[in-house]
C-alpha cells in the first residue's frame, strides 16, 4: 500500500495524495462545514475528519464519498479527534467546553469530562487509561479513565490559553505549547503503587514568537515539531530542546504537522492553501501539495 497521506481545511474538501508523487488519489467533499481535524484509525481503514458539532468517518480503502458513520454530541467546533490503539473507542474535544470518549462499535458518547470553557486539544496517553486534553483558560488536564476523574490540573502560565498537547510514543514525556510561543516540557512516570502517572516539569522555553498551533513528538522522541503563527514550523531536539531546523518556506499560519514513520520527514498544513513534505536532515521540502482553494490546516499521515 502507498503511503496514506490527506489534508483539508476550510474549502470543505478532504483529499488524499500519493506522498512521494503529489498526485491527488481523491477528493470528498465535507459539505457541512470546515474539517478542524483529521486522523486515521490504527487499521488504516478509515479517516476521521472533525468539523463543526461532529465528528464523520469516511472509508479510506473504498470509492464511497460519503461518511459511513457520523458522531454527533458536541454543540461546538470539535478541536482534536483520536483513536484507542485497537480501535475500540475514539476521544475528541471541542470549543464546546468538553471532551467526549465514543464508542466506535456505536456512535455513542460513553464518557464525557467537562472543562467548562473552550478545549484546544486532547490526546490519549500510550498506556491507553489516560487522556491528555488542555484549554483557552490555560489549564492542562490529564483524565484517568479507570477513576473517570481528572487527576492533574496544570497552569503552565496564568491565563495564557494552551493550543496543543503531546505525549511521547512511550509515556515518558509531556509536552504543550500556548499561545505566548511557549513550550513546557514535564517528564512522565508511572507510579506502580498508585498506578498512576506523576508529572514533573523538566523544560519550558520559548520556541516561537507567536501562538503555537501545534506541538508533536516524533515517533522515536528524539525531536519535538512546533507549528506557529510565525510562518513556521521548527524541530528541536529532545534532548535538552535546542533547535535543529527551521522550516522556512510557508506563507501564512502553520496549522498542522504529522511526522512519518522514521521520524525523518514531516508533512506541514498552511493557511497559504498549501501542504508541504519536509527532508528534516536538511530542511527541504520535498514536495508540496496544490489543490486546496483555502486555507489547508490539517494532515494526517499513516505510513507504518
Amino acid at each position: 500500500m502507498s503511503v496514506i497521506f490527506a489534508s483539508a481545511g476550510y474549502d470543505h474538501t478532504i483529499r488524499f495524495w500519493e506522498a512521494l508523487s503529489g498526485i491527488c488519489q481523491r477528493t470528498i467533499q465535507h459539505q457541512d462545514s470546515q474539517v478542524n481535524r483529521l486522523a486515521i484509525s490504527p487499521d488504516k481503514r478509515y479517516l476521521a475528519a472533525a468539523g463543526h458539532m461532529h465528528v464523520r468517518l469516511y472509508d479510506i480503502r473504498g470509492s464511497n464519498p460519503n461518511p459511513v458513520s457520523t458522531y454527533e454530541g458536541h454543540t461546538n467546533n470539535v478541536t482534536a479527534v483520536a483513536f484507542q490503539s485497537d480501535g475500540k473507542w475514539m476521544v475528541t474535544s471541542s470549543e464546546d467546553g468538553t471532551v467526549k470518549v465514543w464508542d466506535m462499535r456505536a456512535p455513542m458518547v460513553q464518557r464525557n469530562y467537562k472543562h467548562k470553557i473552550p478545549v484546544n486539544d486532547v490526546v490519549i496517553h500510550p498506556n491507553q487509561g489516560e487522556l491528555i486534553s488542555c484549554d483557552e483558560g490555560g489549564n492542562v488536564r490529564v483524565w484517568d479513565l479507570g477513576e473517570n476523574s481528572c487527576t492533574h490540573h496544570l497552569i503552565p502560565q496564568d491565563d495564557v490559553p494552551v493550543r496543543s498537547v503531546s505525549v511521547a510514543s512511550d509515556g515518558s514525556m509531556l509536552v504543550a505549547g500556548n499561545n505566548k510561543g511557549n513550550c513546557y516540557v514535564w517528564k512522565m512516570v508511572n507510579n506502580r503503587d498508585r498506578d498512576q502517572t506523576e508529572l514533573h516539569p523538566v523544560s519550558k522555553f520559548r520556541a516561537h514568537s507567536k501562538y503555537i498551533t501545534k506541538v508533536l513528538l516524533s515517533p522515536d522522541v528524539k525531536h519535538l515539531a512546533t507549528c506557529s503563527a510565525d510562518h513556521t514550523a521548527r524541530i528541536w531536539s529532545t534532548d535538552g530542546f535546542e533547535l535543529e531546523t527551521t522550516l522556512t518556506g510557508h506563507q501564512r499560519w502553520v496549522w498542522d504537522c504529522a511526522f512519518s514513520a522514521d521520524s525523518a520527514y514531516l508533512v506541514t498544513a498552511c493557511s497559504d492553501h498549501y501542504a508541504r513534505l519536509w527532508e528534516l536532515s536538511t530542511g527541504s521540502i520535498i514536495r508540496q501539495y496544490n489543490g486546496h482553494h483555502k486555507g489547508a490546516v490539517c494532515v494526517a499521515l499513516n505510513d507504518i
